[in-house]
């Protein structure tokens, strides 16, 4: 025999004990040398006899469907400060999130063109004026010599005529000087009540247009979340109902009750709006996030209490009672509803489990 055959026989059975060593291995691993549970179920040392107080049936119930539809807190009074007439910003005075006073200057725009308008104006009245004092005067002359039988009762009515008309073309000339002056108020854009400033919509620079917005202006009373909802669940609103609204940033949530509700449905969303007033809010501003919770349809949910589920990592699991003994079973949950929450996998109703004392109802 050479001497590599001793070597190769080693090399062989050494082969095959870690190959034996693997099977075992494998075998054990799948549970062949213990005795089996139910896929789900660990059995669990301890006391059968667990007290009464300390179970609670897995029942199944109708639950709603709670939904929560996304909206924001607006002002119920708002205003867009905006020019009457075309012509430039010179200055704005606030910016967003400045609070201001009914009166106080918000923008101020070019008056240029109405102050020469008005000078023009004021010159016309000038003369309007002047023309009218010469004929009064020549009414007045005229009706004296008419009284001494100087003059025609035809140069009479003729210059009473002309009185009339030159004091009409002064009483025109200032209508024309006071409707200038208007125009030149407005070139001030003053806050039309006391609020906040939400928006700054154009700059020193920008043509003011008519009716375009240089600023929103909002009250921070009166305020509403306006949520967008779906028509199928909208139907199920009405005018003066409570709902419910939660405030993430405020981290609450509160009783509200619905003031409006749009008759017209979205085309393009298929949804309608929905104004909800609030109450008063410390901190609450126009502008907040916030939602609106709502039940919209309802299922059936397996409902166990609360306590009963405990966690083990990222694992839950339950205590179930069955034939006397205790399992430990891995379950799935949803929603909670109150002190209760929903199985979605891992028990059957009228099944047993068991809560733990410290946290029983």
């Amino acid at each position: 025999m050479s001497q590599t055959e001793p070597k190769n026989i080693n090399k062989i059975v050494t082969i095959a004990v870690a190959v034996l060593a693997l099977i075992l291995l494998l075998l054990y691993m799948q549970g062949s040398f213990v005795s089996k549970v139910s896929p789900g179920n660990s059995p669990l040392p301890g006391d059968a006899n667990t007290p009464q107080s300390n179970t609670a049936i897995v029942e199944k119930k109708q639950v709603d469907d709670i939904l929560a539809w996304p909206g924001t807190v607006k002002s119920r009074t708002v205003a867009n400060i905006a020019p009457k007439m075309t012509t430039r910003i010179i200055e704005i005075k606030v910016h967003a999130g400045d609070k201001v006073k009914k009166g106080d200057l918000i923008a101020r725009l070019d008056e240029r063109d109405v102050k020469a308008r008005e000078n023009a104006a004021l010159a016309a009245l000038v003369g309007a004026n002047a023309q009218a004092n010469r004929a009064k005067a020549d009414e007045q002359r005229t009706r004296s010599l008419y009284s001494k039988e100087a003059a025609t009762r035809e140069n009479f009515d003729a210059v009473v005529a002309s009185a009339k008309e030159a004091q009409a073309g002064a009483n025109q000339a200032a209508s024309a000087v006071t409707e200038i002056r208007s125009h030149l108020a407005d070139t001030l854009l003053l806050a039309p009540f006391d609020g906040v400033v939400v928006k700054r919509h154009q700059e020193p620079g920008d043509m003011g247009l008519p009716g375009v917005p240089v600023v929103s202006l909002q009250t921070p009373q009166g305020l509403r979340l306006e949520a967008d909802v779906p028509s199928t669940c909208a139907g199920r609103y009405s005018i003066g109902m409570n709902v419910n609204v939660r405030i993430d940033t405020l981290g609450l949530t509160t009783s509200a009750q619905i003031d409006e509700i749009s008759p017209e449905v979205d085309s393009q969303t298929r949804t309608q709006l929905i104004k909800i007033a609030l109450p008063a809010i410390d901190g609450l501003q126009p502008g907040h996030f916030g939602w609106l919770e709502q039940a919209c349809g309802q299922h059936e949910a397996l409902l166990i209490p609360a306590g009963a589920v405990q966690h083990i990592g990222q694992l839950e699991v339950v205590k179930v009672l069955s034939e006397g003994r205790q399992l430990m079973r891995h379950i799935r949950t949803g929603k909670a509803f109150g002190d209760r929450i929903e199985v979605i996998s891992g028990l059957h109703a009228g099944e047993t489990v068991i809560t733990h004392p410290q946290q029983a109802q």
